[in-house]
């Protein structure tokens, strides 16, 4: 019954990590257990007191007991004998003890920072466990640094792993909503950063090793729970160490050292192509995009023409270039160029032609705004 009325409020319940850390905190917690018997045995200890000597009634003697162990000097709720202030010295005194110890225990476990660490971190992964489609990225650096800031800027989630000393410090100062201080070749690091609902990974470790070790273990992963495969990129200085990691698994490899290269020959050999790319490619409010966009298998523009898609028309989207399943790379293709299975295209105009395009091109019966052009 209680099941049926959450479906039908679209009631649902917090998702929790697949991490569990509350066995560590209850650890740290352990010492607070006999201050808080000892607090419970002198309050009973003084009600009986009271109850037995002065006759009082429930209420009172709790009240008085309270009153008296803690301290706090409220008086005599009612007529007390010589035994019962007898008994009320005794009873200051147990309090006293009492508190003294409790609060020596607070300080001595909360002084450590240990405990306020591990309630932050159970607060953070109860918020990783609500992503979905989010990207992990793996080893903090200044390349995770930008791409963080790049992915802030695109609204796009990640979590970001490091094992790093002061990576809690580094984090809050880049700004990283979400991170994890753990090892990231461990499992359960695997496990707090919510890889399972992941769209992707990226490892931008500066030692190839890493990164190899990483990818072996994100491959691995995938398969034992049976998902769609993970994006993988990696990052790594020459092209040897990029031909090792596309072989181990990784989708794709960027080189630093090739992209500096590559785009300070530009600058020397075409620096108005390098001005224009600037101005409408890596600018974030650029009026102008340029997507791959890969074509459906059961899109309805299979095997046909692209004159016959009518998709510029519509879209104001250019397709510049197709890259067939076999890997032939077709540019500038003409009208007469035929759409096949599993090919991919790169399309270049406004962010929401390029949308637009993704949403027709998607469809398995031609849309109705194209059955009359």
């Amino acid at each position: 019954m209680l099941s049926r009325l959450k479906k039908f409020l679209h009631w649902q319940s917090t998702p929790r990590p697949e991490a569990d850390i509350d066995g560590e905190i209850y650890k740290h917690l352990r010492p607070f257990r006999i201050p808080i018997i000892m607090i419970i045995v002198v309050s009973m200890f003084g009600t009986l007191g009271y109850l037995t000597i002065d006759n009082m009634s429930m209420i009172d003697a709790l009240y008085q007991s309270g009153t008296t162990f803690t301290t706090v000097g409220f008086g005599e709720l009612a007529p007390i004998s010589k035994p019962g202030r007898i008994f009320t010295l005794l009873l200051i005194v147990l309090g006293f003890t009492v508190f003294t110890f409790s609060i020596g225990t607070m300080n001595e476990v909360l002084g450590r920072g240990k405990l306020i660490s591990l309630f932050k971190e159970r607060s953070m992964l109860y918020k990783v466990a609500r992503l979905k489609n989010h990207f992990v990225i793996f080893f903090h650096n200044e390349y995770a640094a930008e791409l963080g800031r790049q992915f802030r800027a695109a609204h796009v989630p990640f979590v970001v792993v490091d094992s790093g000393e002061n990576f809690k410090e580094e984090a809050e100062l880049n700004k990283y909503p979400y991170y994890i201080n753990e090892a990231p070749h461990l499992d359960s690091a695997i496990l707090k950063s919510h890889l399972s609902s992941a769209k992707g990974a990226i490892c931008l470790s500066k030692n190839i090793s890493d990164n190899i070790a990483m990818i072996s273990t994100l491959r691995l992963y995938e398969r034992e729970l049976g998902r769609k495969a993970f994006r993988i990129l990696a990052s790594c200085e020459n092209q040897n160490d990029a031909e090792k990691l596309k072989k181990l698994g990784a989708d794709n490899v960027v080189s630093p050292t090739r992209l500096m290269a590559q785009r300070l020959g530009t600058i020397a050999l075409r620096p108005e192509m390098e001005n224009m790319l600037e101005s409408f490619l890596y600018r974030r409010d650029t009026p102008l995009d340029m997507e791959e966009v890969e074509v459906p298998r059961q899109s309805w523009i299979i095997f046909k023409r692209l004159k016959e898609t009518h998709l510029r028309e519509i879209t104001r989207a250019s397709i510049v270039g197709i890259k067939e399943k076999d890997g032939k790379f077709l540019p500038m293709p003409d009208g007469n160029t035929q759409v096949t299975i599993d090919s991919r295209m790169i399309v270049i105009g406004t962010s929401e032609g390029i949308g637009v395009f993704k949403k027709l091109i998607r469809k398995k019966d031609k849309p109705e705004e194209l059955r009359y052009i």
